[in-house]
């Protein structure tokens, strides 16, 4: 039954338990906790698959490509910062959009990140797959299974336990980063940079732009792969000690100290065994190290090992993000509702469990670059939406609540907005194919919407009930 209809969007009453069986565990986290949560969704972007944007620009493209992406995510982090203690709900980058650009806009915006979190853990099961082989000799569906079972497990034993996990996981993973640099830096030579031959076809490349200035465009989102999902931080809200204070201090702790990680790894790792070498290597923190100490030296034997708990971090927490925003988009009926119903432990189980099975069955294809691209795809829309939901949010609502407040305001998100549009046209012309997939899928999620569950969402929830607020208030004034 339709209670209430708006211009572009029905409402359907529930019951009165509704809210009650959707409940999130709240307080499980603080900013230290909220830190480690944003540098374990892409530590695993430090162990591999960055360095596959220096075949494709080599160094000179891959370390132009680089800055321009921190300076996106460093600009988007400080705009999510004031949003998330703004709007701190489940819905992260869904419930911004959702205040700013109305149902239409949250739903894209949700969506487009669902599609990054959905696809990015398949990527990342198959890198591990490789560091597995390496150590054990095993690799494929197995040991894919057998990863998201076990981390999807740990997720439904709790909220708090399951980030303390994650928390010492990467604790790990940052230990065999720092092995890596102290190993490496003696032996860094400026030459092993541009060891990639020159593609002399190419307009305006040299030994720095092997691929020419087409090159750096087509590293994009292969230099997005050291900062990708850090947006995640914000889908913690609800289970937050503190949002307003909490929310910015752990998001931006965790960019400050992804910055300095992806730096130093975009440089040592061909800097010690030449860019050539690393571009399509499925360890790369591994093979620099090899190439310096030998294939059994005892630091690379134990970043392989180590390094494993990289790949975990950010699939274990990915897995929590991608729970989290479709619990919310669920919760308020964008979604098929029963995917947000909790348990005695207040997960949403089947949010973890039915894209966890999306999730392997794309792994089954063990196109991991295919899986960046794709997953790079969503996040780009979503960056584009988010960014500009800031811009609107300061326009039209100038008084509303802002304990933190972006440097720069709309300038510093407008930044961000602009390459984040760049960095999406990059997608077409690094794989076509991966581009027309993920178009795809987001198509039919748009037509879901537009058919069927626009008509039926739930008034209730926290993100209608900001815009409901939000809509009487400008209607008073």
């Amino acid at each position: 039954m339709t209670e209430m209809t708006t211009a572009s969007v029905g409402y359907e009453s529930v019951s009165s338990d509704y809210l009650d069986k959707r409940q999130l565990k709240k307080g499980a986290a603080g900013w230290i906790l909220l830190a480690s949560l944003g540098v374990s969704y892409v530590i695993s972007g430090d162990f591999a698959g960055w360095n596959f944007g220096l075949g494709q620009g080599g160094f000179g493209g891959m370390l132009i490509a680089t800055v321009l992406m921190a300076l996106m995510y460093s600009c988007k982090v400080l705009a999510l910062a004031e949003l998330s203690a703004s709007l701190p709900t489940a819905g992260g980058g869904y419930s911004f959009a959702r205040r700013a650009l109305g149902p239409w806009g949250g739903y894209l915006t949700g969506t487009a990140i669902l599609l990054e979190y959905a696809i990015a853990p398949a990527a990342i099961a198959i890198f591990i797959g490789g560091y597995v082989n390496e150590l054990f000799g095993l690799d494929g569906p197995l040991v894919y299974a057998a990863f998201y079972a076990v981390f999807i497990g740990i997720h439904l034993w709790g909220a708090g336990e399951a980030l303390k996990i994650m928390m010492v996981i990467t604790g790990l993973a940052v230990a065999a980063i720092l092995v890596f640099i102290i190993g490496t830096l003696p032996y860094f030579s400026v030459d092993n940079l541009f060891d990639i031959s020159v593609n002399t076809a190419a307009a305006g490349a040299s030994s720095f732009l092997p691929e020419g200035y087409i090159g750096i465009w087509a590293a994009l989102p292969f230099a997005m792969w050291l900062f990708l999902a850090v947006e995640g931080v914000p889908l913690a809200a609800e289970e937050c000690k503190n949002p307003a204070k909490d929310m910015p201090r752990g998001i931006i702790t965790a960019m400050a100290v992804l910055l300095v990680f992806g730096i130093l790894v975009l440089f040592l790792a061909p800097g010690v065994a030449g860019a050539d070498l690393m571009k399509d290597h499925g360890a790369p923190l591994v093979g620099a190290l090899q190439a310096v100490y030998g294939e059994d030296s005892g630091a690379a034997t134990f970043v392989n090992l180590v390094g494993l708990f990289g790949l975990i971090a950010s699939f274990f927490s990915i897995i929590y993000a991608y729970s989290r925003q479709v619990f919310a988009l669920s919760r308020a009926g964008y979604l098929p509702r029963w995917l947000s119903v909790t348990g005695k432990n207040k997960v949403p189980t089947l949010a973890l469990v039915v894209p966890g099975l999306i999730g392997f069955g794309l792994s089954l294809t063990g196109e991991g670059d295919l899986m960046i691209t794709m997953a790079v795809f969503g996040a780009t829309i979503s960056y584009a939406l988010m960014t500009l939901s800031h811009m609107i949010l300061r326009r039209k609502e100038p008084n509303l609540e802002r304990p933190y407040r972006t440097p720069g305001g709309s300038v510093t998100s407008g930044i961000a907005f602009v390459l984040s549009i760049a960095a999406f046209a990059s997608t077409f012309l690094v794989s076509t194919e991966a581009a027309i997939w993920s178009g795809v899928f987001y198509a039919v999620m748009v037509a879901y919407f537009a058919f069927y569950s626009r008509h039926r969402l739930v008034a209730r929830a926290p993100e209608e009930e900001f815009a409901a607020i939000a809509r009487a208030e400008s209607e008073l004034s």
